[in-house]
């Protein structure tokens, strides 16, 4: 069964950089692949006098560029077994990425941390804001901008333990299978221990992986979890962050901010954010 995976781009260097991580990732495996290009006249301009031919040209321009893009990565790619489709939309990106996942049953976007745009001391640009917030449908792979593709041996889930999992960890386990890679679970700790309801949550957790390789960890709630969560991935070689977006989660906390940059939030390594369908 194939892997459907959309990869928005606004052919800026972050997007071809997550696009490249993308092709590395699952160059062994079974993959559509989709490049996603939206536009429209509010995000593609800031003239206050548009012509018809103005806009007419812009989407050819686009779609050139979409063509140019899939044309480039077939004449590079070896595996038969991917398959490469454009999908051009005059939507905003949200909406387009919604339609897309619909359409086309995609399993997993990948995408840059910002856009063309995007000031470098900003860990995520508007749009990938946008996408984790509204996205609950499937997993966003965020690739940091100007990351070069290693693969990814170690990976780090926090949890609290506060939440039972379920169809949430399948993406989990899936990176983990691909790169046979070892789970390291970080518990940022904020109780003497566990409540049942954690140790429960705790228990079941270890039975869902107990086919993969995996570890458990405890740092305590010293600094703020942001801290944490850095020295963590910095200790253990961590090459990938997967993290579950639940409400008042740490992830929602992040996104909420005006300014993402007051956060100190800038992790260097790819971040796997899935979506909780059950809140």
């Amino acid at each position: 069964m194939k892997k459907n995976i959309l990869i928005p781009t606004d052919f800026s260097v972050n997007a071809t950089s997550a696009m490249d991580y993308a092709l590395k990732l699952y160059a062994n495996e079974n993959c559509n692949f989709y490049f996603l290009h939206s536009w429209s006249f509010s995000e593609s301009s800031t003239r206050t006098y548009i012509t018809t031919d103005y806009i007419d040209q812009l989407k050819v321009d686009s779609i050139n560029a979409l063509n140019a893009l899939k044309d480039r990565v077939e004449n590079t790619n070896s595996n038969t077994e991917h398959s490469f489709e454009i999908v051009h939309s005059a939507e905003r990106l949200t909406d387009a990425i919604d339609t897309a996942i619909k359409s086309f049953n995609i399993d997993l976007i990948i995408m840059g941390t910002k856009g063309a745009t995007g000031a470098k001391e900003i860990f995520l640009g508007s749009n990938t804001v946008k996408v984790i917030q509204k996205n609950k449908q499937c997993p966003v792979l965020i690739v940091p901008d100007g990351f070069i593709y290693k693969k990814p041996k170690q990976i780090a889930f926090p949890t609290d333990y506060k939440r039972f999992y379920g169809e949430e960890i399948i993406e989990l386990k899936r990176l983990s299978e691909l790169n046979e890679s070892t789970i390291e679970i970080l518990h940022i700790t904020e109780e003497e221990e566990l409540t049942e309801l954690q140790d429960y949550n705790y228990t079941m957790l270890k039975l869902y992986l107990k086919d993969l390789d995996y570890s458990f960890h405890s740092m305590p709630n010293l600094t703020n979890k942001t801290l944490i969560i850095q020295d963590f991935i910095e200790q253990q070689k961590i090459d990938v962050l997967v993290m579950i977006n639940y409400k008042h989660s740490f992830i929602e906390n992040i996104i909420k901010e005006p300014i993402i940059r007051k956060i100190g939030f800038q992790p260097t390594i790819p971040f796997l954010v899935i979506p909780c369908r059950t809140q």
